[in-house]
C-alpha cells in the first residue's frame, strides 16, 4: 500500500491470481478475490470483523499487499479502517505493524509501489509532454520570445523546469540577477501567449522586497522587457493571489510584493485567496460533514462553514480576472503568489484552460498538468505526503485537487466543451494518492531526474491513454478559439458529491448516468450504420464495375430501427 488512500475493491485490476503458501504448507489460489497487478506481491492475511460506519460489523478476510489493502467482503467504504480481530499472541499488534509499514513505504526505508509497479501499457505516457513540442505549438520561440537553458544543469532555480521561455532581449546574465530577487530564483517566465493579440501569462514567485523595502533594477527592468513583448500594452498588469494583508506580512520574513510606487509600468491587484493551511483546515471541515453520516437537516450551513465552495470560488475569480485580460488584449499578465507553486499554478493553469481549446483534450490537459504542475514545481510529495506517516505535516494541502475541482466545475457550466469526463478526473485524484505510477512523485523535475523517475515507472498518461474511450465526454464538441468564462457565483457552484461522498452507499448516484448512457448506445448505432452504409457502397463500386449487373441488382434493402 503506497499510501493510506489506496484503492480498495478494484475491478479495473488485472484479475490475476495471488499465490500464497499458508502455514500448512499448502498453495492457495486466491484468483477469485484478489485481483492483482504486475508486480504486486501479497503480505499476509486474515480473517477480520470490519467495522463498517455504515453497514455494522462485516465478516471478511483482509489481504494486504505491498500496493494495497483489500477486503474480501461486501464491497464498501474503507477510506478510514477498524477492524475486531481475534485475541491470537499478537496478531492484532502485527496486523497494525503490517498495515503501517506498507500504508507508509518511505517512514519504513521501503519503496513506493510505482517503482515495484511492472505494467505495461501500449502508448508511453512519458512522452505526452515535450516542451519545445507545447511552445511550437504556440508560436514560440519568436522575435520577442527566446528559450533559454541556462536552468538546463538547475543551477539556476532547482524547482524549475531545464528549459524556459524568457523576453528576447533579457540576457542570460540579466536572468541570474532577476533570480537573485526573486524567492527560491523562480523568475518570471512565460507560459502562455495569445495567438492573437500576443498578450502573454508569465509567473513567477514574489519579490523580495523584505521590511526595508528593498528595490532591484534589474527587475524593475526585466518585467518592463516582459511588458514591451507586446507594443500595444503600456502596463503589466500583476495579480498576487495573497490577501493583501498576508502580502505586507510576509515583508517581514524577507518577501513582499510589486509597489505601484518602484514598478512605475505595472498594475498591483491582489486576488484574496487563502494560503495552504487555511485550504488544509477547509477540506477538514468538509470531510467532517460528509463522513461517516451526511447531516441532512443542516446540510447548507454546515457546507457553507466549511468555505470550501468559497475557495473554490476565490480560486476561479482570479483565473477569469486573468483570462479576461490577456482575452481582451489589454495587457501582458505576471502572476504570483509567495513561492510560485501553488496558487500560481492554479490561476495560470485555470486561465489557460479558458482561454486554449487544446488544454480541453484528453491529452492537451495531460500536458497541462505536465507543464504547470509537474515541470514547474508544484511540491506533490509535500502536498500529498506520499509513502510517509506523517499526517500532521504541516506542508499537506489539498492544492492540486481544488484546481480539479474547480475544472469539474467548469465542466458542470459547459458540458460540451471538454473531451474528458468526471471518471477521467477522478482517476487523475485517485492516482495523485495511490503511488501506483511516478506522475505526481516528487516535488519537482530535477528530482524525478536525479530518481530516473521516468525510466523506472509507469505514468498514469499509459494506462489513461491506452484506453482512452473511457475518459471520453459523448457529449464533446470539439471548438477553436471560445473562451470559457464560468460563473463563478456560489449559486451556481456546488460540491462534488461524486467525489468526496462517493463512498457512502446512501449518497450514490444513479450510475451510469441515463442519459449518458443512451447517448452512447445512439453514437453507437450510428457508427454502426456509417459502417453498413460505407459497406454498401463499396459493394455498389464493385457490381458498377461489373457490365452485366442491372440496375435492380444494384438497390439491395437496408433495414433500419426507423
Amino acid at each position: 500500500m503506497a499510501s493510506a488512500s489506496t484503492k480498495y475493491n478494484s475491478h479495473s485490476l488485472e484479475n490475476e491470481s495471488i499465490k500464497r503458501t499458508s502455514r500448512d504448507g499448502l498453495n492457495r489460489d486466491l484468483s477469485e478475490t484478489v485481483p492483482r497487478l504486475p508486480g504486486e506481491t501479497l503480505i499476509t492475511d486474515k480473517e477480520v470483523i470490519y467495522i463498517c460506519p455504515f453497514n455494522g460489523p462485516i465478516k471478511g478476510r483482509v489481504y494486504i499487499t505491498n500496493y494495497r489493502l483489500y477486503l474480501r467482503s461486501l464491497e464498501t467504504d474503507m477510506r478510514n479502517l477498524r477492524f475486531a480481530l481475534k485475541q491470537e499472541g499478537h496478531s492484532r499488534r502485527d496486523m497494525f505493524e503490517t498495515l503501517t509499514r506498507y500504508a507508509f513505504p518511505l517512514a519504513h526505508s521501503l519503496p513506493l509501489f510505482a517503482f515495484l509497479n511492472e505494467e505495461k501499457f501500449n502508448v508511453d505516457g512519458w512522452t505526452v509532454y515535450n516542451p519545445v513540442e507545447e511552445y511550437r505549438r504556440q508560436g514560440l520561440p519568436n522575435h520577442n520570445w527566446r528559450i533559454t537553458f541556462i536552468n538546463k544543469c538547475y543551477e539556476l532555480c532547482d524547482t524549475y523546469p531545464a528549459l524556459l521561455m524568457v523576453p528576447y532581449r533579457a540576457s542570460d546574465e540579466d536572468l541570474r540577477r532577476v533570480a537573485a530577487f526573486r524567492s527560491r530564483n523562480r523568475i518570471p517566465v512565460l507560459s502562455w501567449i495569445h495567438p492573437e493579440n500576443k498578450t502573454a501569462i508569465v509567473r513567477c514567485s514574489q519579490p523580495l522586497v523584505g521590511m526595508s523595502g528593498k528595490r532591484n533594477k534589474d527587475d524593475e527592468k526585466y518585467l518592463d522587457a516582459i511588458r514591451e513583448t507586446n507594443k500595444q500594452n503600456s502596463k503589466l498588469t500583476i495579480y498576487d493571489a495573497r490577501p493583501s494583508v498576508n502580502a505586507v506580512a510576509n515583508k517581514a520574513t524577507g518577501g513582499g510584493y510589486e509597489s505601484d510606487d518602484v514598478y512605475h509600468n505595472a498594475e498591483l491587484s491582489f486576488l484574496d485567496i487563502h494560503n495552504i493551511h487555511v485550504m488544509r483546515e477547509s477540506l477538514k471541515k468538509v470531510k467532517d460533514i460528509v463522513y461517516p453520516n451526511v447531516e441532512e437537516s443542516h446540510w447548507l450551513s454546515s457546507l457553507e462553514s466549511t468555505h470550501w465552495l468559497e475557495h473554490i470560488k476565490l480560486v476561479l475569480t482570479g483565473a477569469i480576472q486573468v483570462a479576461d485580460k490577456v482575452s481582451s488584449g489589454k495587457s501582458s499578465v505576471l502572476v504570483h503568489c509567495s513561492d510560485g507553486w501553488d496558487r500560481t499554478a492554479q490561476l495560470t493553469s485555470l486561465a489557460m484552460l479558458m482561454l486554449d481549446s487544446f488544454y480541453r483534450s484528453i491529452e492537451g490537459f495531460e500536458i497541462l498538468i505536465q507543464k504547470e504542475w509537474i515541470s514547474f514545481g508544484h511540491k506533490f510529495s509535500s502536498r500529498i505526503g506520499h509513502g510517509d506517516k506523517n499526517h500532521a505535516d504541516a506542508d499537506r494541502s489539498p492544492i492540486f485537487l481544488q484546481f480539479i475541482d474547480c475544472v469539474w466545475q467548469m465542466s458542470k457550466q459547459f458540458p460540451t466543451a471538454f473531451e474528458f469526463n468526471e471518471r477521467f478526473l477522478i482517476t487523475i485524484l485517485d492516482h495523485l494518492y495511490s503511488c501506483r505510477f511516478g506522475t505526481f512523485l516528487f516535488n519537482c523535475e530535477s528530482a524525478r531526474e536525479r530518481q530516473k523517475v521516468p525510466e523506472r515507472t509507469v505514468s498514469l498518461w499509459s494506462m489513461i491513454n491506452s484506453n482512452k474511450e473511457k475518459f471520453k465526454n459523448p457529449f464533446y464538441t470539439k471548438e477553436i478559439n471560445r473562451v470559457l468564462y464560468p460563473v463563478a457565483s456560489m449559486r451556481h457552484l456546488e460540491l462534488w458529491v461524486n467525489y468526496y461522498i462517493r463512498w457512502n452507499p446512501r449518497i450514490k448516484q444513479q450510475q451510469p448516468n441515463p442519459v449518458e448512457q443512451r447517448y452512447m448506445e445512439l453514437l453507437a448505432l450510428r457508427d454502426d450504420y456509417i459502417k453498413r452504409l460505407e459497406e454498401l457502397q463499396l459493394a455498389n463500386s464493385a457490381k458498377l464495375s461489373d457490365p452485366q449487373t442491372s440496375p435492380s441488382q444494384m438497390m439491395p434493402h437496408v433495414q433500419t430501427h426507423f
